[in-house]
């Protein structure tokens, strides 16, 4: 069942509206079309008990303020483009600095801070909003047009979540979409307590402002692996240069198999409710970031303070940076070519 309420207006008068999926295995989900914002997702845990396992805000005007992406849809370039500079068929771009020297998940208006245009429908397998946006040629400096659509889909009977990102171009850009959520399945406190599994034997070696140096190299040996179940909290203070840099896990991981194939990339685990969560995606890339810089200064729903290691973000993208590194997988979208990803959030349950 999908249901919708005014959610509040912007400063320009235009409203936004909150839309509420609900299904037969007891999720929630509450989205936005303000920056295609995921503001909720309820689910039971392993005694059937519903329970908040996102972190955001009550109301729309709290996301019209600065705060870390809860939940948002980012692009046009997902992560961080090195000083935002990149060149695409021989003609060099500038892109916003609006993260110290870098640029970072689309700049200063990304498809974060937009109102996107939402279209709702029911099936045999579940409910679904469908979200779309015209970015038009030179919006913060990106070329070409582009017209993207995201599809959010609960299923009926499990408690999972798909998202899918579509787009076409009217001349050649780079794109890089994912979603943002933070995600603590104990629905407070940290997530250094949950066990968590990555599929992937390699990740992207970072410099200390957190771009990607080109180097691919092997996790095993290193606080980055997570192939077999590891809590969260056992290793984030090594000493090891790259939790160093994020002051936590802010790592790419090369997602084992073959990109453009749902394959699975990633499984949480919370001991105390025994709630699950695993990731499928078609992107060859998951990003773990774990609330590094959340400090206890924003106030969230419910009045809870989001202190650190609050909630972990399992970003399914392209790698960041991809435009300046041509042995990373392309980015790079021509004109009539169709943009198509997927990922698939799986909720459960674990005794």
């Amino acid at each position: 069942m999908i249901t919708h309420t005014l959610f509040g207006s912007l400063p320009d008068g235009r409203p936004a509206t909150l839309f509420t999926l609900t299904n037969e295995a007891g999720a929630t989900v509450k989205i936005t079309n303000y920056g295609g914002i995921i503001t909720s997702i309820v689910v039971p845990d392993r005694n059937g008990t519903p329970g908040e396992v996102t972190l955001g805000f009550d109301t729309l005007s709290e996301y019209l303020k600065p705060h870390p992406y809860f939940g948002c849809i980012t692009g046009r370039f997902a992560n961080r483009i090195a000083r935002g500079r990149f060149t695409l068929d021989g003609k060099p771009y500038q892109l916003a600095t609006n993260h110290g020297a870098h640029h970072l998940h689309g700049g200063y208006v990304g498809f974060d801070k937009r109102l996107w245009r939402p279209c709702v429908f029911s099936d045999a397998e579940g409910d679904h909003l469908s979200l779309s946006y015209f970015s038009p040629d030179g919006e913060e400096n990106y070329p070409g047009d582009l017209f993207v659509t995201v599809t959010y889909s609960l299923m009926r009977s499990e408690n999972t979540l798909r998202i899918r990102y579509a787009a076409q171009a009217g001349g050649t850009t780079i794109l890089n979409l994912t979603n943002h959520a933070y995600f603590n399945l104990a629905g407070g406190g940290t997530v250094l307590d949950h066990e968590l599994t990555i599929n992937a034997e390699t990740f992207l070696v970072v410099d200390s402002d957190l771009i990607p140096t080109g180097e691919i190299r092997s996790v095993a040996g290193t606080p980055l692996d997570f192939r077999q179940p590891q809590r969260i909290g056992a290793r984030i203070q090594a000493d090891f240069d790259q939790l160093r840099y994020g002051k936590g896990y802010d790592q790419s991981y090369v997602v084992a198999g073959e990109m453009g194939v749902l394959r699975f990339a990633a499984r949480v685990y919370e001991p105390r409710t025994g709630r699950t969560l695993e990731v499928f995606t078609t992107e060859p890339d998951l990003h773990l970031y774990t609330g590094n810089n959340l400090d206890g200064s924003i106030v969230g729903r419910g009045g809870m303070c989001y202190v650190q290691y609050a909630g972990l973000c399992l970003e399914t993208q392209h790698f960041p940076d991809a435009p300046n590194h041509p042995h990373f997988p392309s980015t790079v979208l021509r004109a009539g070519e169709q943009y198509v990803s997927q990922t698939w959030f799986k909720f459960g349950v674990a005794s």
